[in-house]
């Protein structure tokens, strides 16, 4: 048995987002947004599922934030959905909408919790994808007009902010590999998205400043740590490729000012380019206060000319995987972390890290121990990443509970919470009494 003991001030938390969890999608005077269109597309979601109902946290979110005070997190990470502010995209501000969201966040701030605010988790309004979506600078615009409307508001009460949660999602998995929202498949449309959303962020970080935000703001990547599966130069620059597309391609923009020239290199060769315009990077690198970072696996990789855009192809090395078959490997993170070191000691957190567990209900338990593994394993991780002085400042489990995984439907769990879907039940698992104990001791204590 070891004993790891975590700082004084280390922020304890979970994670969720606004369409996962909060469903009265038709209520509330919300807009469309297009996971709404995405998830009725035939073929697009598991099993049709959709956010309509999801876990009702519209209306149940003072029994989650009891369940949050039970967990005894001071942290809470979530999203504000943009169709339940402006529903068109950039038109009229929905009061209705502004209103939910002060009424959550006072019972969270009554609960000693700190909310952790997530501008843009995916949920697009309809309207605005239908003119080009982050292709087009309206968007850009009406998401700056969004985010000042959401910063005036709760300033004050909000002070941990982050633009945009996993750029590379919201680019590359939905709009070149169309998983996810809108379902595109195309490499120049996947980079307009990219660029898009980095000229966003950073006219959103220009108004927090100008408008005198108390507090912090940055973005969440979700990031990967990739090991060549041989010596060779090609596998080597395929890991290259694949660590750069998800954290390079986002961050080295924002802190450098500039896209990675190899990246931009490899794109021109397949034909598709930056949509750079004059005074863009300057905009894009504007200081920021913190990064979130979203991490679940590591792979090793090797080159192969068919695995697609990046010709990087993961390879199945045995290893334990969660049911979603993602490989577990807590030592990507502890390798991740020193990889971020080149840009700098920023002050990080974890906003989001968890397994996709599918036990179920016996005899009124979940006794997810395969889960509780996993969070021991990347725990350990955490504190020798502190321990090596690098400044990790807390940590958000994904997640609270039970929700609609993407285009998995409801068939994935990440939850500390079960959530049963017919009858909207929550039942604490296993997990949650063991993080429970994490926070209440502020130590891990590793299991033999």
């Amino acid at each position: 048995m070891t004993i790891f003991q975590f700082p004084q001030d280390f922020r304890w938390g979970t994670a969720t987002a606004s369409y996962q969890i909060e469903g009265a999608a038709q209520e509330g005077g919300r807009g469309v947004s297009i996971w709404d269109t995405f998830a009725r597309t035939p073929g697009k979601v598991f099993n049709g599922d959709n956010g309509d109902v999801a876990c009702d946290s519209y209306h149940r979110y003072e029994e989650d934030i009891e369940l949050m005070k039970k967990l005894g997190i001071n942290t809470y990470r979530f999203s504000i959905a943009w169709p339940r502010i402006i529903p068109d995209g950039d038109g009229e501000i929905n009061r209705e909408g502004l209103d939910f969201y002060h009424r959550f966040v006072d019972k969270l701030l009554e609960a000693g919790i700190e909310p952790f605010c997530t501008l843009y988790h995916w949920d697009l309004p309809q309207v605005l994808e239908d003119d080009g979506g982050w292709g087009n600078r309206r968007t850009v615009d009406a998401f700056v007009k969004y985010a000042e409307v959401i910063f005036k508001e709760f300033t004050g009460k909000i002070k941990f902010w982050l633009t945009f949660n996993e750029p590379w999602c919201i680019a590359f998995l939905s709009n070149l590999l169309g998983v996810h929202a809108p379902g595109n498949k195309d490499l120049q449309t996947s980079l307009n998205v990219a660029h898009g959303l980095l000229v966003a962020h950073g006219k959103a970080v220009q108004s927090f400043r100008r408008l005198g935000i108390t507090g912090q703001i940055g973005i969440a990547p979700n990031v990967c740590w990739a090991e060549p599966y041989s010596k060779s130069p090609e596998d080597q620059a395929a890991c290259d490729r694949s660590i750069a597309l998800n954290t390079d391609w986002f961050l080295d923009p924002i802190y450098k000012g500039t896209y990675p020239q190899f990246m931009v290199d490899w794109f021109a060769q397949a034909g598709a380019t930056v949509p750079i315009q004059e005074g863009d990077m300057e905009i894009i690198s504007q200081p920021i206060d913190l990064l979130g970072i979203n991490y679940y696996t590591m792979g090793i990789n090797r080159f192969n000319p068919e695995a697609g855009a990046l010709q990087s192809e993961e390879v199945d090395m045995g290893l334990t995987k969660t049911d979603i078959g993602w490989p577990i490997e807590s030592r990507g993170l502890y390798e991740f972390m020193h990889y971020l070191q080149k840009y700098g000691n920023v002050d990080v957190y974890i906003t989001e890290n968890g397994a996709c567990i599918n036990d179920d209900l016996d005899n009124g338990k979940i006794n997810d121990d395969r889960r509780i593994s996993y969070y021991e394993q990347h725990l350990a991780q955490i504190h020798r990443i502190i321990n090596d002085g690098i400044n990790l400042k807390g940590y958000m489990a994904w997640s609270l509970m039970d929700n609609f995984e993407w285009a998995e439907g409801y068939r994935m769990r990440f939850g500390l919470v079960h959530v049963d879907y017919r009858s909207l039940v929550r039942t604490p698992k296993e997990s949650f009494y063991w993080y429970q104990n994490v926070i209440k001791n502020n130590w891990l204590e590793t299991r033999n």
